[in-house]
C-alpha cells in the first residue's frame, strides 16, 4: 500500500509551541507595515485648500483697481475682470492648509486680527508692477510696506503654521476647469510664500489683471498718480488661477 500523501506534511503549529512565536512576530510586523503604509497614504491624500488671508481695500482702491482692470481688458480681452469671484485685495498670507482644519485657521487668523486695528491705517499706493509670464504678465498696484503690515503678516504666518502643508496640487484651488487653469508657477509660489513673499520680500499689492508684456511695460513707464486708502475688512479666500481670490471662505471682522 502506498503511503498517504498527507504523511509527509508537517504537523500544524500549536501556538502553545515555541515555534509559533517567530511566525506570529513576522505576521505582526507585516500587518504593522501594511497599516503604517495605509495611514501614510491617507495622510498624503488628505484634502488641502490653497488660501489667501487678505485685507479688503476701501472704495478708493477698489475704483482705481477696477479702472486699471478695464484698461487691461480693453487691451487684452482674454484676461479676467475684477468681480465677485475675482476680489481686489491686499494679500497677507498664502498657504496650503488642511481642509479639515479650516475652522482652526479662521480662529487663529481672527485672534491675530483682534489685536490689530487695520481700519485706522493709512496705506499708500505708489506704482504699478507685473509678474512676467511671457507673452503676458499679471499686473498689480503696489502698496508701500509699513511696520504695521509687516507685523500683521508675521503674526498671521506664525498663527496658521500648525495647519499648513508644504505643497499641494491643482485640486487645492478654486477651478471651474478641473484644475487645468492652475499654473505650476502658482503652486510653487504658494508653496514657497513664506520665503519668497514674506519678511523683507513682502510686496503688498492689489492685483488688477492680465496684459501683454508689451502693453504692461508701456503702462509702467507712465507717471503714476499715488493715492492713499485704508482697509475696511479682512477675509480668507480660496485661491484660483493667477493667484486670484476666487471664493470667500470666511469674512473676518476688524476692530474699529
Amino acid at each position: 500500500m502506498k503511503a498517504s500523501v498527507f504523511a509527509s506534511r508537517p504537523a500544524p503549529l500549536d501556538c502553545r509551541d515555541r515555534r509559533c512565536a517567530p511566525v506570529l512576530a513576522a505576521i505582526g510586523l507585516g500587518l504593522a507595515l501594511v497599516l503604517g503604509f495605509a495611514r501614510g497614504a491617507v495622510a498624503q491624500q488628505a484634502p488641502l485648500t490653497a488660501i489667501d488671508i487678505a485685507l479688503e481695500p476701501d472704495a478708493t482702491m477698489l475704483q482705481r483697481a477696477k479702472d486699471a482692470n478695464a484698461r487691461l481688458l480693453k487691451s487684452f480681452p482674454k484676461g479676467f475682470a475684477l468681480d465677485e469671484t475675482h476680489h481686489p485685495h491686499v494679500t497677507l498670507v498664502q498657504q496650503f492648509v488642511r481642509t479639515a482644519e479650516l475652522d482652526k485657521v479662521f480662529a487663529a487668523a481672527n485672534a491675530v486680527l483682534a489685536k490689530e486695528k487695520p481700519t485706522s491705517w493709512t496705506l499708500k499706493a505708489f506704482k504699478y508692477y507685473y509678474i512676467p509670464s511671457p507673452p503676458v504678465g499679471l499686473a498689480g498696484i503696489v502698496v508701500e510696506p509699513t511696520d504695521d503690515l509687516h507685523r500683521l503678516q508675521d503674526e498671521l504666518i506664525k498663527a496658521v503654521a500648525p495647519y499648513t502643508a508644504k505643497t499641494g496640487t491643482p485640486a487645492a484651488f478654486f477651478s471651474r476647469d478641473g484644475g487645468r487653469d492652475i499654473q505650476k508657477s502658482l503652486i510653487e509660489y504658494v508653496s514657497g510664500f513664506t520665503t519668497i513673499a514674506a519678511g523683507k520680500r513682502f510686496n503688498p499689492h492689489v492685483t488688477i489683471g492680465v496684459g501683454t508684456e508689451t502693453y504692461l511695460k508701456t503702462m509702467l513707464a507712465e507717471p503714476f498718480d499715488a493715492f492713499t486708502f485704508s482697509p475696511t475688512g479682512a477675509s480668507v479666500y480660496q485661491l484660483g488661477t493667477f493667484g486670484t481670490a476666487r471664493k470667500e471662505l470666511k469674512a473676518l471682522p476688524l476692530t474699529p
